[in-house]
């Protein structure tokens, strides 16, 4: 390991003294990557005839034929042994939008609507499920943590129990503390949440949403869960029954839930930022029948390779997601989710990257893969599955580098790195950003978790490292508040909306751009010898050292 970092530090210090290591890319090459190009993808990715491109529907067969014809046309070679797709099997599921909650134990009984005031689904796969007075017990952020001396449920026993729980981490606003201050950790994540109930035995879990914390509104929570079918992946044999009730609920269905239960909700919300909190059972219960529409489908992952004409068996993957939200017919009006920016952006940069390596002359010393994954909406289906079956062997994966929700503001001086601090990819990365007078920085918001809420992720959990960079937000014309106005803008107007469709309007120079730097990051990476590892101190750093021997 030693040696390892001696090396990779030479490798930096030369790329740092001289440019990239292995002399400029041909001329021409990073060149073909171009606004125009970029646009010309979206259009027709985010355009109506593909019918917002969710999984296992019309629009996915229109969206993977539109992938795997541009990537033969360019001269890739099917990535999955001689197929270009790799075949994800899903599990459909439609939820009833009438679905209630049912709350007694306090004064009179109440109920809780679906939509208005929760969200709330299971996954245990089968057509009807029911709740019957399971006891409400609130467990505050609901995390377990030992490394830190932390744990929420304190010994009491909830199975059978249902969890109401906080978003987000208990450091959420704090500049420092036990969960890294203002940077979301992965105890933040709803995921984990759900995870760490159904490990303890639970009934099922009630998220709070509020805004900030979450860092979306309460419409992205119906959006993705609520209005139309959802898809999971079919339980391995042998893993433990998933929850009979997972859901979210609105700040003002909570409020009602723990005046109800004679609590108040700011004064419990503010105990549970204490490492000696002590869960609240809130002598209330929930009763609930939830039905789901099932149906068992399946989806493909696209995958084009460039072999690499010295260590073929060596692999970088650039990595974008194709799906999007489908449609919703319910809808008056607009009722196509087009994802022009999620993420057909990413989609064509995957595929203006590949234009650009398949000129290359000669070809990189490693093999390149561009993965176009499903189901990242869903949960990252596709990009798990890949993890679960990889193409190449993990341990000979160098690098994944992950495309997801593209600028189309214009050039930025920066280049914001998602979970900034987490790898090595870092220090080639802003070398290449420097020689183009830009600067790396973190992401605007860390408590809002980005850094869990893409396909890299997947990746990181298996030891590979990834990045996940974009523009940053000081724009060239207007600065880092005009910057940040067009990320609000995005956020709280279009984001898993029927809006978030193309405009002729967007400035996709600085997208270009951002694609050309990541272009050279993989550039460099295929014609070297080195390993970049995630940093010292990194949760997933013994990950990547066991399966590489080191």
């Amino acid at each position: 390991m030693l040696a390892h970092r001696l090396l990779f530090a030479s490798f930096c210090a030369v790329l740092v003294s001289h440019g990239s290591a292995h002399g400029a890319p041909p001329p021409h090459a990073a060149r073909l990557i171009t606004a125009e190009g970029l646009s010309s993808h979206i259009q027709v990715l985010a355009s109506d005839a593909f019918e917002g491109r969710a999984p296992a529907t019309r629009g996915e067969e229109l969206t993977v034929t539109y992938l795997r014809e541009q990537f033969a046309s360019l001269g890739l070679q099917p990535g999955n042994h001689g197929d270009w797709f790799q075949t994800v099997p899903l599990v459909k599921i439609t939820p009833n939008p009438a679905t209630r909650l049912h709350i007694t134990g306090g004064a009179a009984p109440f109920d809780l609507a679906s939509i208005e005031d929760v969200v709330v689904w299971n996954r245990r796969l089968t057509e009807w499920v029911s709740l019957t007075r399971s006891e409400l017990v609130f467990v505050g952020y609901g995390v377990s943590a030992p490394e830190v001396g932390w744990d929420d449920f304190k010994g009491m026993d909830v199975r059978g129990k249902t969890l109401v729980v906080l978003v987000n981490d208990p450091d959420h606003g704090q500049e420092s503390g036990d969960f890294l201050g203002r940077r979301m950790t992965y105890y933040g994540r709803w995921s984990y949440k759900y995870e760490e109930a159904m490990r303890r035995g639970a009934a099922g879990v009630l998220i709070v949403h509020e805004d900030a914390p979450a860092g979306y509104p309460w419409g992205v929570v119906v959006g993705s869960w609520a209005v139309r079918p959802r898809f999971d992946i079919p339980p391995s044999p042998g893993s433990p029954e998933r929850l009979a009730l997972e859901g979210w609920l609105t700040r003002d269905a909570a409020g009602r839930l723990f005046s109800a239960a004679g609590q108040d909700f700011a004064t419990l919300k503010e105990q549970a930022r204490r490492r000696d909190f002590q869960p609240v059972s809130l002598g209330l219960r929930v009763s609930t029948q939830m039905y789901h529409s099932l149906e068992t489908t399946q989806t493909r992952n696209v995958l084009g390779l460039l072999p690499g004409r010295q260590r073929p068996e060596e692999v970088i993957i650039y990595m974008a997601h194709w799906d999007h939200l489908g449609r919703n017919d319910s809808l008056p009006g607009d009722k196509i989710f087009n994802g022009a920016v999620d993420n057909a952006t990413g989609a064509a940069a995957l595929l203006e990257l590949a234009k650009a390596f398949t000129t290359m002359n000669p070809a990189p010393k490693r093999s390149i893969l561009f993965l176009a994954t499903t189901a990242e909406e869903s949960g990252f289906w596709g990009s798990w599955y890949y993890t679960e079956h990889p193409v190449f062997p993990l341990a000979q994966t160098v690098a994944g580098i992950n495309f997801d929700i593209q600028n189309v503001n214009g050039p930025t001086r920066d280049v914001m790195v998602v979970g900034r601090g987490a790898s090595e990819l870092e220090d080639i990365l802003e070398d290449a950003a420097r020689a183009e007078q830009r600067y790396l920085t973190g992401e605007d918001s860390p408590e809002q978790g980005f850094f869990y809420r893409s396909d890299h992720i997947s990746f990181a959990k298996v030891g590979v490292p990834v990045i996940y960079a974009q523009s940053g937000v000081d724009l060239e014309q207007g600065g880092i508040a005009a910057g940040r106005a067009a990320v609000q803008r995005y956020t709280q107007n279009d984001y898993h909306k029927v809006t978030d469709e193309f405009r002729a309007d967007w400035d996709l120079t600085g997208m270009a751009r951002d694609v050309r730097l990541f272009f050279e990051l993989g550039r460099r990476l295929a014609n070297s010898h080195e390993w970049p590892n995630w940093r010292e101190g990194n949760e997933f750093r013994a990950i990547r050292d066991a399966s590489r021997g080191e």
